[in-house]
């Protein structure tokens, strides 16, 4: 349901439509009244005029179309017609979608969607799928700035509830909103009305929902478990269980119905993403992790969208974010000295200009970058992402940029974009944004030339280049690039834990002699590396063990949380 760009007020396009309606010109009248709906969907005055116009056309449902592009604003006209024709159940439908489609937008504040004697005129189970359709799109629970738009839909529960007390099928879709409106006692209430009405499996998971949002644990377990006598083969019930005993330390347990479920079906998704992210909560092998990376990509038709990836990664170095900069932020002036790496430090020729954080470079500097790759970087470069593979997808912005400007980023990163991200990073962390940049361009490098096979091509080529160059930044970003290559791609995990494996143990000799700024980050990398030898895992071990406590200001504690606020909001 497309939206046009509103280019004219609602005030506007009724005056259009009056006009078009005194001149006999229906259609475009319904098109400037649609309008004037997605502006104003509880004026009053555009509800008169859609009452003027289906009086004008004897309620002609076709001035309002309904198609596979439907516009949002004929969608919800025509769902007044059909109430206002005697059709409310249908009308209803039409709003619920409208609401799924726009959460934010008033559509069903409106009289008659709130009328108490309007679930009288409606069969109480197609009023319960009316609420399961709302509930379906909407977030679990609903933030507050969301929850207005959705409360004349609880009017409508609570309504239909008086009307039909013990009807179980309404009393627990009923529940269910109101549980994500946040009125839990009274979830709990409905829900369990229900159940004494008649028990049945889904009855039971909606109590067990009220139940644990109540914070009553013991009782959610209890009709959950209720809920799996019932109905032995619902495994998404099973992982339901296992996450609510996970989520108050009860491990072993959850594990343990997860094991269930998985016995009855190894490929079922809900229970194949519990077990992968309770293992990894379990032991924080990223073995765990990449299998399930490999789940997702091997199964694109999951039952619905989870997010156990994300859930595991969120807040951990490379897994989901930079690592804080472990140096000062270095300068690169235009004529910069040429510096060679540490002689104790196995390297590699590299062609590459690299920073150093004495503010020197270890080759001759390349041109600026083109502002086409300037802008591009800006609208992805983030300090965090959801998980490596998300990474990888959305560095595909980058994927038409020749080498000379994914080079060049890395040495000229523009300046940070006029975004309360740009902001937040300007004016706490500069350095962060540069880190961001160099990431972004090595993820764009893998993107580059991708029809060469692997072992020849010119993106391991250059990135292998920029790993083996003077330890900095920049090192990070290209091993985070490799990294991620793996994740992505089974058949490059072998070399790429190999050159991984090789780099640490380069860095670590000349970390037992002094320190190495960017030591901890590369074995937080290692650590995320598919297919890791068990030796260089206890390599990074040591590194990150052996360092010294970091330490965090408070701002910087802030500054994370407001840029996972802000990547969640992307």
């Amino acid at each position: 349901m497309p939206e046009d760009d509103p280019a004219l007020s609602a005030e506007e396009e009724l005056a259009l439509a009056r006009l078009a309606l005194a001149e006999g010109d229906l259609r475009h009248a319904a098109g400037h009244v649609a309008a004037a709906l997605v502006q104003a969907p509880t004026l009053p005055e555009v509800h008169e005029t859609l009452a003027r116009l289906a009086a004008a056309s004897g309620g002609d449902l076709d001035l309002f179309p309904l198609g596979h592009h439907a516009f949002v604003g004929a969608v919800v006209a025509r769902a007044h017609l059909l109430a206002a024709a005697g059709r409310p159940a249908e009308g209803l439908d039409l709003l619920a979608a409208a609401t799924g489609y726009a959460p934010a937008a008033e559509w069903a504040a409106v009289p008659w969607v709130t009328a108490p004697d309007l679930p009288e005129r409606l069969d109480p189970e197609r009023t319960a799928r009316i609420l399961m359709q709302v509930c379906a799109t909407a977030p679990d629970p609903v933030p507050r700035r969301l929850r207005d738009p959705l409360r004349p839909y609880l009017t409508l529960a609570r309504n239909a509830v008086t009307v039909h007390p013990a009807h179980p099928l309404l009393l627990g879709a009923a529940s269910a909103l109101a549980r994500r409106l946040g009125e839990v006692a009274l979830a709990v209430t409905w829900a369990s009305r229900g159940v004494r009405a008649q028990p049945t499996k889904l009855g039971e998971v909606w109590l067990g929902y009220a139940y644990r949002s109540a914070g009553r644990t013991r009782d959610a377990l209890a009709a959950l478990e209720r809920a799996v006598a019932l109905d032995p083969d619902d495994l998404a019930v099973y992982a339901d269980i296992a996450g609510t005993l996970a989520d108050h330390g009860r491990l072993d347990e959850a594990l343990g119905w997860i094991d269930r479920a998985l016995a009855k079906d190894p490929t079922f998704d809900c229970a194949v993403h519990t077990a992968h992210r309770l293992r990894f909560q379990r032991d924080g092998d990223v073995a765990h992790l990449v299998a399930l990376a490999d789940f997702v990509r091997d199964h694109p038709d999951d039952t619905h969208e989870h997010g156990d990836l994300a859930e595991c990664c969120r807040g951990r170095p490379w897994l989901g974010q930079v690592t804080p900069a472990g140096g000062p932020v270095p300068d690169a002036p235009p004529q910069a000295a040429v510096a060679d790496p540490d002689p104790r430090e196995p390297r590699r020729a590299t062609t590459c200009p690299l920073w150093r954080y004495d503010g020197t470079v270890a080759a001759p500097t390349l041109p600026t970058p083109s502002a086409e790759a300037a802008e591009r970087v800006r609208q992805l470069a983030h300090p965090a992402w959801p998980h490596p593979p998300a990474a990888y997808d959305a560095a595909v912005g980058l994927a038409t940029l020749d080498l000379a400007d994914l080079l060049g980023l890395l040495v000229h990163p523009p300046a940070a974009p006029a975004t309360a991200l740009g902001r937040v990073l300007a004016g706490q962390d500069p350095s962060l944004w540069v880190r961001s940049v160099q990431v972004w361009a090595c993820l764009g490098l893998l993107h580059h030339r991708t029809d060469e096979p692997w072992a020849e091509s010119t993106r391991r080529r250059v990135l292998l280049e920029l790993v083996w160059g003077v330890a900095d930044w920049v090192t990070e970003a290209a091993l985070f690039a490799l990294v991620t290559a793996a994740w992505v791609d089974p058949a490059v995990r072998a070399d790429v834990a190999r050159m991984v494996a090789e780099r640490l143990a380069g860095v670590a000799a000349v970390a037992r002699e002094r320190r190495v700024p960017i030591a901890v980050s590369l074995a937080h990398l290692a650590l995320a590396t598919p297919d890791l030898d068990p030796s260089t895992r206890t390599v990074a071990d040591a590194l990150i063990s052996g360092a010294a406590p970091a330490t965090r200001p408070g701002f910087l504690r802030r500054l994370w949380r407001r840029l996972v606020t802000l990547l969640r909001h992307r």
